[in-house]
């Protein structure tokens, strides 16, 4: 049955010209073959790291290549995974918000480099002022989690907002440019200024003007006290045994890491790399850029996507998400018209970019 889905979903995204489909009839049959090696592959890693459920999706600019999805999305009724299933993204959701910068910049909403007070007046003035570009590039200063942060209890923050009173006190960690801290509290800041600057909050602004018009419509908010339909459910190992993850509340973090999607969705998304729709190419590259640091470091961090070269020297923008009860992965190759996301109900386990590499391999090897 899962396959039967797989395969009607396929169609569903063919065009219907003859010249087109004869085309597509030989490029079929390397597609079938690629599948086959990709799919032994994730069922290796789901079976050797014990992983409840997986997700993959694997697509080019102009179709869905390959979706399915793995085991099972709930162990206590046995539900299994479909393309259809939401998982954790954890920190990919820092690659969303970055369209939403992008599209903030078309709109001449967003100027990203003058200081964040002219979009988020509240947020106290620090030894330095920094920026939006800094924060997205994650060389603002703002620190990461720190293990006496208020984030084991349940708390529901109502706004971004309310959010920033975890870290808004701190001081930097740095002069802003002079070096590169990862940062997931810089994107709940980066959050508010994307508020401030559309005059909408981030979840309507997100919806408005990224996922509607990229026809992400299983893509949402991660509320871990509303019924979302086809969330899985999050386990983590414990002594050698699977176990429920620890329960979370995710709205401190939204743009940073608190967002729900399906790997076809983030095909759909990482697909505005090869043929652009919502942004113009000129922007893309701009959130691609490597950042650099006051004395010339290369980061190899753009905004909100990791930027390098695979063990072929093939260019990649990718990002990883580790999240509680979740593991998610999102590769593009932007010269090579391939993109590949896999997401997991487990956090701890390894699918990282070597692994996720291995899956785009045997689709550029059918292409031959």
């Amino acid at each position: 049955m899962k396959n039967i889905l797989c395969c009607l979903y396929l169609l569903l995204f063919y065009p219907a010209s003859g010249q087109t489909l004869k085309k597509e009839s030989i490029q079929n049959k390397a597609w079938t073959k690629a599948t086959r090696y990709a799919r032994q592959y994730v069922d290796s890693l789901q079976h050797a790291q014990d992983i409840p459920g997986i997700s993959v999706c694997v697509g080019n600019a102009d179709n869905i290549l390959w979706a399915e999805g793995f085991g099972l999305a709930d162990l206590e009724t046995h539900q299994p995974v479909t393309i259809h299933s939401r998982f954790r993204l954890g920190s990919v959701s820092k690659s969303l918000t970055s369209f939403a910068i992008g599209k903030l910049i078309e709109e001449k909403k967003l100027d990203l480099d003058i200081a964040i007070q002219n979009y988020v007046p509240s947020f106290p003035v620090k030894a330095y002022p920094f920026t939006a570009r800094q924060l997205a590039t994650h060389t603002s200063g703002i620190r990461h989690y720190r293990a006496s942060d208020p984030l084991s209890c349940l708390q529901r923050y109502a706004t971004v907002l309310e959010s920033l009173s975890i870290f808004n006190k701190d001081s930097l960690l740095f002069k802003p440019g002079t070096a590169y801290q990862y940062s997931t509290y810089g994107y709940s800041l980066l959050s508010a200024v994307i508020e401030g600057a559309s005059h909408l909050d981030y979840l309507t602004f997100m919806k408005q003007a990224v996922f509607d018009p990229l026809n992400m419509a299983e893509t949402c908010a991660d509320y871990s006290d509303s019924i979302v339909a086809n969330r899985v459910r999050f386990y983590e190992h414990t002594h050698g045994k699977r176990v429920n993850a620890t329960q979370v509340d995710n709205s401190y973090k939204w743009a940073g890491g608190g967002m729900l999607s399906t790997s076809t969705d983030l095909v759909r998304l990482g697909r505005e790399f090869l043929h652009p729709t919502l942004l113009s190419q000129k922007t893309l590259d701009l959130l691609i850029s490597p950042q650099l640091l006051l004395d010339g470091t290369n980061t190899h961090y753009g905004m909100g996507w990791r930027i390098g070269t695979d063990a072929q020297n093939r260019r990649i923008i990718h990002h990883g998400g580790l999240i509680d009860g979740g593991r998610a992965f999102l590769l593009i190759y932007p010269e090579h018209n391939l993109v590949v996301a896999i997401l997991a109900n487990m956090s701890g386990v390894t699918i990282n970019l070597p692994e996720v590499e291995t899956i785009a391999h045997y689709f550029f090897t059918a292409n031959r």
